[in-house]
């Protein structure tokens, strides 16, 4: 992407600044020691970036961002760089703020259930020290293991548990921000009840660090459930196992998690990872992974049956119960590693759509036919209990051409079939670099223009994530 010429190159002058309050550890000029800060997980994309910081306190971003709004000078918000829309990616050189060393754990209120964070603490970490007072933060993404809280926060991730609980908006209390004129405020209030003003809190929650950069969060916590069984169910039909998802909540079952795997997507997990064995019959097309939990053992066990007879009706084959902890972890980490097994198989674009979850048979059949008609194979994957389905579209043997030209129709009309089903065009990536020339399909002139409004009053000289979300950017 070409460089507006309204933004200024890092120079010496700009890096003596920043030493006079970085230590040598926080500021990496060096083009090798940079080169991992300038790509994510999205596609084979990478943007060399022309600094990183890694600043240790809120007010040293306060100061970062005050400098660089002064000098026009972009900067790109950066957390563990497991991103799938390049929403972090620096396109147009400038400074990457890394929050990677903003990785405190403040504090966990068992009195209030509440926690208070800074933004580059693991998700995965932050889990297990709640699991530890017996309390949950449920927001799990797929990379939960690497991915930051900043960074799900940014994008307002969500996970297998989001259909039960939630995404992450639906924790997050209070934050604290950094500015462009270098102001350091908070957004909320450490209340379950707040109607005092606009909601900044959560304007910021999925904005992808194009308005501010968080530097604490403070999230509500709830009881950690006791019990859980989890399923795997087998279907002869992939639309049939997402008609089966809407029938089970129909019934009167929520789920803490309702996964959908087509069968190439378990075929090419099986081989990428290790120590995982499923015995799938030659008829199986697809799989839902299915957990409920809670604190009575006996009432779980009951909605299992009831799931099992549901799924008796929409052909589904034998239902097989972890009865382990060690299957259970085998099962999900084979879900969790799908998208990583079908990325190593070919180049790939992955699509975040959403739907209402009944909409989910007609999107699984449009997609294999926009396919057919544009020439790709398409794997598909997701959080089936909020209608959430990865489309990861495969190169395969598709000629370069028919790749670059060819396939952005097919995806628009992907994305308008999205729209016409009552869905949307990201459900838990983000639109980032990779999505924003689609947007106008879910957005009318006016609301873009009102989005614009709000990044203006945030970002004046736009140097928060710049070339992102907009389509002209």
């Amino acid at each position: 992407m070409q460089r507006p010429k309204e933004y200024s190159q890092v120079d010496k002058e700009d890096i003596s600044h920043f030493q006079s309050f970085l230590s040598e550890a926080e500021i990496l000029s060096e083009a090798e020691d940079m080169h991992d800060y300038g790509r994510d997980e999205t596609e084979d994309f990478h943007f060399q970036p022309e600094l990183v910081l890694k600043p240790s306190s809120a007010e040293a971003v306060a100061q970062i961002l005050a400098y660089c709004n002064k000098r026009r000078i972009p900067i790109y918000t950066s957390g563990a760089r497991t991103g799938l829309s390049g929403g972090a990616l620096p396109v147009f050189g400038g400074v990457v703020l890394s929050t990677e060393k903003l990785n405190r754990i403040i504090e966990i209120d068992e009195r209030n259930l509440q926690a208070t964070v800074e933004p580059g603490v693991i998700n995965q970490v932050f889990h297990d020290a709640c699991k530890a007072k017996n309390l949950f933060y449920p927001p799990d993404p797929s990379s939960w293991g690497s991915c930051t809280l900043g960074g799900n926060l940014a994008l307002n991730a969500g996970g297998p548990k989001a259909v039960k609980y939630g995404v992450t908006n639906a924790y997050v209390l209070d934050l604290e921000i950094a500015l462009t004129d270098g102001s350091l405020i908070r957004t909320g209030a450490r209340v379950l009840k707040n109607s005092t003003g606009y909601n900044l809190t959560q304007l910021m929650v999925g904005s992808e660090g194009t308005l501010a950069v968080i530097t604490k969060a403070v999230f509500r916590l709830i009881p950690y459930p006791q019990h859980d069984r989890l399923m795997l169910i087998p279907f002869r039909s992939s639309e049939q196992a997402c008609a089966a998802v809407s029938a089970i909540f129909q019934a009167g079952i929520t789920p803490s998690a309702m996964e959908f795997m087509e069968r190439d997507a378990i075929d090419y997990t099986l081989k990428f990872v290790d120590g995982v064995q499923v015995p799938i019959g030659p008829e199986v097309a697809a799989h839902l992974l299915v957990e409920v939990d809670g604190n009575d053992p006996n009432q779980l066990m009951d909605e299992c049956v009831k799931i099992a007879d549901i799924v008796a009706t929409f052909d589904a084959g034998e239902v097989l119960f972890a009865e382990s902890a060690q299957e259970k972890a085998s099962l999900w980490q084979l879900r969790r590693k799908v998208g990583e097994a079908v990325k190593s198989h070919s180049i790939y674009k992955e699509e975040d759509t959403v739907v209402p979850r009944a909409e989910l048979p007609a999107l699984l059949k449009g997609v294999k036919e926009i396919g057919h008609r544009y020439g790709f194979h398409s794997v598909c994957y997701g959080h089936a209990g909020d209608g959430n389905l990865h489309v990861n579209i495969l190169k395969n043997d598709m000629t370069d051409q028919a790749w670059e030209e060819d396939l952005p129709k097919g995806i628009r009309e992907l994305f308008s079939l999205v729209k016409q089903l009552g869905g949307t065009i990201s459900g838990e990536h983000g639109i980032g670099l990779v999505q924003k020339d689609y947007l106008d399909i879910v957005f009318s002139p006016v609301s873009l223009a009102m989005q614009k409004a709000v990044k203006a009053v945030f970002d004046p000289n736009a140097i928060l994530n710049p070339g992102k979300i907009f389509p002209e950017t």
